[in-house]
C-alpha cells in the first residue's frame, strides 16, 4: 500500500505546474508564488506508474459520458417536430457546458479533467505536461468518444441516428468554411484562455477559492461558446466529440468539413497557450 501511494504522488501531480484542473497549485500553507518547473517532453517513468493509465481511463471513461449525453441530447432536439417542445438550443448548450462542468470537477485530481485534445494540446503547448501523457491523453479521449457517440447509436437504431445526423459536426450551408474555421479558432480560444486562467498557480497563490472554483468557469465556458456556435459549425471545439460524432455517423456530411474541427481547436489553443504565457504570465506577481 505505501508503494502504491507512492506512485500516485510522482505520477500525474508530479510538477506542481501540471495541477489537475480544479484543485490547487500549491498547498495551503505555501502561499507564497514559485515558479514551478516545466514539465519534461519525454518521461518515461509514467510509462510504469499506475497513475498515468489510472488517469487515461479517467479521460475515457469522461468524454464517453460527454458524448453520451451531449449527443443524446441533441438526438432528442433534431427529432421533435417542433422546437418548442424541446430544451432547444439553450438546453444543448446547458447539456454540453453541464456535463463539462460536472466531469471536469469529478476527474480533476486524477487526470487533470481534460476531456478534449485541444485542452490537452493547449496545456501541452505550456510544458503543463509531456509529450508521453499528452499523446495518451488524446488517445483515450478519442476512443472514449467514439463509444459514447456508438451507445447513442444503440439506443436510437440506425436508421432513426441516421436520419437525425448523429450529432455530427458540420459548417452550415449559409456560412463559409473560412466562417467555420475561425468560429472553431475563437471558441477553442474563449474555452482555453478560461483553462488556464482558472488553473493558474499564480492567482492560487493570491485568492485560494479560484482554484476550487475552476470547474464552474470553464462549463460556463463551453456554454456560452455553444449558444454562439451552434448555428455556424454545430459548435466543435474539442476534436474528440466531433470526431467520435463523424465516426459513428460515417456519411459524407460528418466528413466534409471534418478538418476543421481538429485545425480550428487546435489553433485556438496554441493561440491561448501564446497568451497566457507570454502576456499573462508575464505579469509581475503581487501578493
Amino acid at each position: 500500500m505505501e508503494g502504491k501511494e507512492e506512485d500516485v504522488r510522482l505520477g500525474a501531480n508530479k510538477y506542481r505546474e501540471t495541477q489537475p484542473i480544479g484543485t490547487a497549485a500549491q498547498s495551503l500553507d505555501d502561499k507564497d508564488y514559485t515558479e514551478p518547473p516545466p514539465a519534461p517532453l519525454f518521461e518515461p517513468t509514467e510509462l510504469t506508474s499506475w497513475s498515468f493509465y489510472r488517469a487515461g481511463i479517467a479521460e475515457f471513461i469522461a468524454t464517453f459520458l460527454f458524448l453520451y449525453i451531449s449527443i443524446l441530447t441533441v438526438m432528442g432536439v433534431v427529432k421533435a417536430p417542433t422546437k418548442c417542445s424541446t430544451v432547444g438550443i439553450q438546453g444543448i448548450a446547458w447539456a454540453f457546458g453541464g456535463m463539462i462542468f460536472a466531469l471536469v470537477y469529478c476527474t480533476a485530481g486524477i487526470s487533470g479533467g481534460h476531456i478534449n485534445p485541444a485542452v490537452t494540446f493547449g496545456l501541452f503547448l505550456a510544458r503543463k505536461l509531456s509529450l508521453t501523457r499528452a499523446l495518451y491523453y488524446m488517445v483515450m479521449q478519442c476512443l472514449g468518444a467514439i463509444c459514447g457517440a456508438g451507445v447513442v447509436k444503440g439506443f436510437e437504431g440506425r436508421h432513426q441516428y441516421t436520419l437525425l445526423g448523429g450529432g455530427a459536426n458540420s459548417v452550415n450551408p449559409v456560412y463559409t468554411k473560412g466562417d467555420g474555421l475561425g468560429a472553431e479558432i475563437v471558441g477553442t480560444f474563449v474555452l482555453v484562455y478560461t483553462v488556464f486562467s482558472a488553473t493558474d498557480a499564480k492567482r492560487n497563490a493570491r485568492d485560494s477559492h479560484v482554484p476550487i472554483l475552476a470547474p464552474l468557469p470553464i462549463g460556463f465556458a463551453v456554454f456560452l461558446v455553444h449558444l454562439a456556435t451552434i448555428p455556424i459549425t454545430g459548435t466543435g471545439i474539442n476534436p474528440a466529440r466531433s470526431l467520435g460524432a463523424a465516426i459513428i455517423f460515417n456519411k459524407d456530411k460528418g466528413w466534409d468539413d471534418h478538418w476543421i474541427f481538429w485545425v480550428g481547436p487546435f489553433i485556438g489553443a496554441a493561440l491561448a497557450a501564446l497568451y497566457h504565457q507570454v502576456v499573462i504570465r508575464a505579469i509581475p506577481f503581487k501578493k
